[in-house]
C-alpha cells in the first residue's frame, strides 16, 4: 500500500510532469487548476515583500506555466539569490506554489594581497564591494575591472588580479583580491604610421600619451594608460578635422611588447584620406542683426580648408554676441554637408536667437560668515538691467578673486511664463583667518623666524587685516595693515599701513619706521587708480670705515615725505593663480612735501599671461627711473636693486647694477628688467607646478646706457600650499664674471611672481 503523502505527490508528478517537461510553456488558462496560495521559502536578509513584488504569478488565478518561468527569471535578475526553485502541491482545491530561494552569501571582509605599489586605501575608493555586500559574482568581476583599470591607469599595463571567494560559513564569506603588480612599462617608442599630410610630430603633440623620459618619475607620464589610448584616437581625428581632412581613420593602438617585457613600442595607423575645402558659408535664423554684422563674425570663409575648431568658435562667438545682448537662451546649430567627389563642404550656421531677457531675482546661497552686500557689490548686474553673460562670468571672476570662497558657481535660471532670468549664487566659504607661526629659509635673509595674524574677512566684511613680524639673520620687520576695499560702500579702498625694518647690508645697516595711507578707485571695470600718502624716518648706521665715499656720505637719520599716484589695468583670470589675461600699472612718487629727502621716481610693470595647452607662457617686463630733485641727491634705499628671486634669478642682491670703488652693490637710478617663464603643472592635485625662466635686465647709473644687460637662466617648483605660495628656484648665470657665481638656489615665501 502506498502510504497517504507518497500518493499525493505521485499523483502531482503524473498531473504536471507533462508541462514541466515542456519548460511551463503556455497554454490556455482555463485548462489549469487555480492557485490559492503563494509562498517565499529561505529567505534569511531578504525582505518577503521584496520577492513577492517581482511575481507575475497571482492567486485565485489558473496556473500559467509561462509566468512562473518568467518569475523565476526575475528573482534571478535581484542578484540576491544563487538557485531558485519552485514546488507545487494541491490546496483547497487548486495549487499551493513554494518558491524556495538560496540567497548567496555576504561579504564579511575584503582584503588585498600582494599590492606593494599601491596603496590600500587607493584600492578601496576604486572598489563598491563593503561588509555586508552580497557576494555577486558578476559584482566581483567589476571591481576586479575597475581595480584592473586603475593599476593600467598608473601605468602598470601587466598587472593581473584574482578574486579569491573563501567560505567562512553558510552566509558569509570573505573577499580576497590577489594582486601580481608586476613592473611599470615604458613606453620606449610612439609610431605613428600612414602620415604623409601631418608630421609624426604635431600628431604625438596633440595626443595625451607621451613617450617615457626622465621626467616622468615625476609627472607620471610615459606609461600606457587605456582611458588615455581612447582620448589619443579622439585627438588625432580631431587633429586631421581641423586641417581639413574628413575621411580620416584611426585604428586602435597597437601594443609591442620588447623582450624584456619593461618597455613596449605604441603604434597607431592613420588613413587619411583627401583634403576638404569650404565651397559656400551660409547663416540662417537672424533677425535681431543684420547679416553683415553676423556674418563678420565668422572666421572660416568659402575657398578655404575646412577646419573643425575654426567651426566651433565661430558657433562659440556668435552664440556669446547674442548672450552679451539680453539673447540668454541663444544658440547656433552647424551644419556641415561634404560633397565627397568635388572634396567641398557647405557649410551653415542655424541661429536660434530666442527673446531677449532681463535680470530678475539675484539670490545668494552658502554664505555662513561673509555678509550679502559684500557679495552683491561685486556682482557686474543688477535686478531688471539687461541679460549679459559676459558680465555674468565677470562677476564669477571678481568674486573668486575676493579669496573668500572654496567655490562659486553663479548659474542663470530662467523664470517660466517671464522673460527674466534670476541669477543665483552659491557660494562654499573657505577660513579667511590665520595664526602662523614658524620658521624658514631666505636666499637673502637666512634662517627666519616668522609669526603672522591675518585676516582677509574680517567679521565678514571684506576688510583685510595683517600684523606680521619677522626676524633674520640680517633683518626685521614689524608691520600692521589694514584695508577696507569699499570704504563707506563705495568703490573706494582705504588702506592704512604703520611698520619699523632694519636691514643689515655689507657696507652699512639701514633702520625705518613710517606710516601710509591710501585711497584708491576702481572705474572702468578693469581699471583702477590709487594715491598713497608716506612718511618714513630713515637711519643709516653702523657704516664701514672703508665704505666709499657715496655710502658714508648717507650716514644718519633722514625723513621722507612722498605722495604716490599709481593707475593700473588688471584683467588677470585669477589673482593667486593666473593663467590668462594681464596686469598693467604704472606709478610716479614725488617725496620734497615736507622731510630731508627730495627725489622722484617713476615706473612701468606689465605682466601677461597666456594659455597654451595645459601650459602657462608668462611675459612681465619693468622699466623704472629715479632722480633726485631740489640739488639733493637720491637716497641709496631708494635706488633700484636689480639681483635675486624677485627682479634677476639666479644673482645676488643687487648684483646686476652699480658697484662703488669697494665692490658694494649701490644700486641704480634707472633699471630694465624683463622675466619669461613656462608655467605647467606637475602635481595638480597638490597644487605643485614647474617653472622653466629666462631673465634679462640690470640696473644702471645715469652716466649709463641700457647696454651690457645680464643674462640667467634656470628651473624650479612653485607650490600654492595651505600656508601661502613657496617659490624654490634656480638660476644659471649666463655670461658670468670673475667675481660672480656661476648659479643661485633661492626660496621665498609669500607673492607669486
Amino acid at each position: 500500500m502506498i502510504p497517504h503523502f507518497k500518493f499525493r505527490y505521485l499523483i502531482l508528478l503524473i498531473l504536471f510532469t507533462p508541462f514541466l517537461l515542456a519548460g511551463f510553456s503556455d497554454t490556455s488558462d482555463s485548462a489549469e487548476p487555480l492557485v490559492n496560495m503563494i509562498e517565499i521559502k529561505g529567505l534569511k536578509r531578504i525582505e518577503v515583500g521584496a520577492v513577492r513584488s517581482r511575481l507575475t504569478q497571482t492567486i485565485k488565478e489558473p496556473l500559467n506555466r509561462g509566468k512562473i518561468a518568467e518569475d523565476i527569471k526575475r528573482i534571478y535578475q535581484m542578484g540576491y539569490f544563487e538557485d531558485v526553485r519552485v514546488e507545487m502541491e494541491f490546496f483547497e482545491g487548486g495549487l499551493k506554489l513554494a518558491y524556495i530561494v538560496k540567497e548567496k552569501p555576504t561579504i564579511s571582509s575584503v582584503i588585498f594581497h600582494g599590492n606593494k605599489e599601491l596603496e590600500k586605501d587607493k584600492l578601496k575608493e576604486k572598489i563598491n564591494l563593503i561588509p555586508g555586500s552580497i557576494a555577486d559574482s558578476s559584482l566581483i568581476q567589476d571591481n576586479v575591472n575597475n581595480l584592473l583599470a586603475f593599476y593600467e591607469g598608473e601605468g602598470f599595463y601587466l598587472a593581473e588580479i584574482y578574486p579569491i571567494i573563501n567560505y567562512i560559513s553558510e552566509t558569509e564569506v570573505s573577499i580576497t583580491f590577489n594582486i601580481k603588480e608586476r613592473e611599470k612599462i615604458k613606453i620606449k617608442e610612439i609610431k605613428i604610421i600612414g602620415n604623409e599630410k601631418i608630421p609624426d610630430k604635431k600628431i604625438k603633440k596633440a595626443m595625451f600619451t607621451k613617450k617615457w623620459w626622465i621626467l616622468s618619475y615625476f609627472t607620471n607620464t610615459g606609461y600606457v594608460k587605456k582611458r588615455l589610448l581612447e582620448g589619443d584616437i579622439q585627438q588625432i581625428k580631431n587633429l586631421y578635422y581641423d586641417n581639413g581632412y574628413l575621411d580620416v581613420t584611426v585604428s586602435e593602438p597597437e601594443i609591442k611588447l620588447l623582450k624584456k617585457k619593461k618597455k613596449l613600442i605604441l603604434s597607431f595607423t592613420v588613413f587619411e584620406g583627401e583634403q576638404y575645402t569650404i565651397s559656400s558659408v551660409e547663416i540662417e535664423g537672424f533677425h535681431g542683426y543684420s547679416k553683415d554684422v553676423v556674418q563678420g563674425l565668422t572666421k572660416i570663409k568659402e575657398g578655404e580648408i575646412f577646419s573643425r575648431k575654426i567651426i566651433n568658435n565661430d558657433v562659440k562667438t556668435i552664440t556669446e554676441f547674442y548672450s552679451e545682448r539680453g539673447y540668454a537662451l541663444a544658440s547656433v546649430i552647424p551644419g556641415s554637408f561634404p560633397n565627397k567627389k568635388a572634396k567641398t563642404v557647405n557649410l551653415s550656421y542655424t541661429i536660434d536667437e530666442g527673446k531677449i531677457y532681463d535680470i530678475g531675482k539675484i539670490e545668494i546661497n552658502g554664505n555662513t560668515v561673509t555678509r550679502d552686500k559684500v557679495i552683491r557689490r561685486e556682482v557686474r548686474l543688477d535686478e531688471g538691467e539687461r541679460f549679459n553673460s559676459k558680465l555674468i562670468e565677470r562677476s564669477s571672476q571678481r568674486l573668486n578673486n575676493l579669496d573668500y570662497f572654496e567655490s562659486v558657481d553663479v548659474s542663470p535660471r530662467p523664470v517660466k511664463g517671464a522673460n527674466l532670468v534670476d541669477l543665483d549664487i552659491k557660494v562654499k566659504e573657505k577660513s579667511t583667518g590665520f595664526i602662523s607661526f614658524g620658521g624658514g629659509y631666505s636666499s637673502v635673509d637666512h634662517m627666519v623666524i616668522m609669526t603672522q595674524v591675518t585676516q582677509k574677512n574680517l567679521f565678514g566684511r571684506g576688510q583685510f587685516v595683517k600684523v606680521s613680524a619677522e626676524l633674520g639673520g640680517k633683518s626685521t620687520l614689524y608691520d600692521i595693515s589694514f584695508k577696507e576695499p569699499w570704504f563707506l560702500d563705495r568703490p573706494i579702498s582705504f588702506t592704512s599701513r604703520l611698520y619699523n625694518t632694519e636691514r643689515e647690508y655689507i657696507d652699512y645697516s639701514r633702520k625705518a619706521s613710517g606710516a601710509a595711507f591710501s585711497l584708491g578707485k576702481r572705474f572702468l571695470e578693469y581699471w583702477a587708480a590709487g594715491v598713497t600718502y608716506k612718511f618714513e624716518e630713515v637711519e643709516v648706521f653702523d657704516v664701514d670705515s672703508e665704505a666709499s665715499l657715496q655710502i658714508q656720505d648717507q650716514e644718519g637719520t633722514e625723513t621722507t615725505s612722498s605722495i604716490t599716484h599709481t593707475i593700473t589695468r588688471d584683467t588677470r583670470d585669477n589673482y593667486a593663480d593666473p593663467s590668462k589675461g594681464s596686469r598693467n600699472s604704472a606709478y610716479f612718487t614725488f617725496a620734497g612735501i615736507g622731510g630731508s629727502n627730495a627725489f622722484v621716481k617713476t615706473g612701468f610693470d606689465s605682466m601677461w599671461f597666456f594659455p597654451v595647452s595645459k601650459y602657462v607662457f608668462v611675459l612681465r617686463g619693468r622699466v623704472g627711473y629715479a632722480t633726485g630733485i631740489f640739488g639733493e641727491e637720491l637716497p641709496l634705499y631708494e635706488r633700484y636693486y636689480v639681483g635675486g628671486i624677485e627682479t634677476i634669478r639666479g644673482l645676488n642682491f643687487g648684483e646686476a647694477g652699480p658697484e662703488d670703488d669697494e665692490g658694494t652693490e649701490i644700486g641704480g637710478t634707472k633699471e630694465i628688467i624683463v622675466n619669461t617663464e613656462v608655467i605647467y603643472p606637475l602635481f595638480p592635485d597638490a597644487k605643485l607646478k614647474g617653472v622653466v625662466f629666462f631673465d634679462v635686465g640690470k640696473a644702471f647709473d645715469d652716466s649709463e646706457s641700457f647696454d651690457s644687460l645680464k643674462y640667467t637662466t634656470g628651473t624650479g617648483v612653485r607650490w600654492f600650499s595651505p600656508f601661502g605660495p613657496v617659490r624654490v628656484e634656480y638660476g644659471f648665470n649666463l655670461n658670468k664674471e670673475d667675481d660672480e657665481d656661476a648659479g643661485k638656489l633661492e626660496f621665498s615665501f609669500g607673492t607669486m611672481f
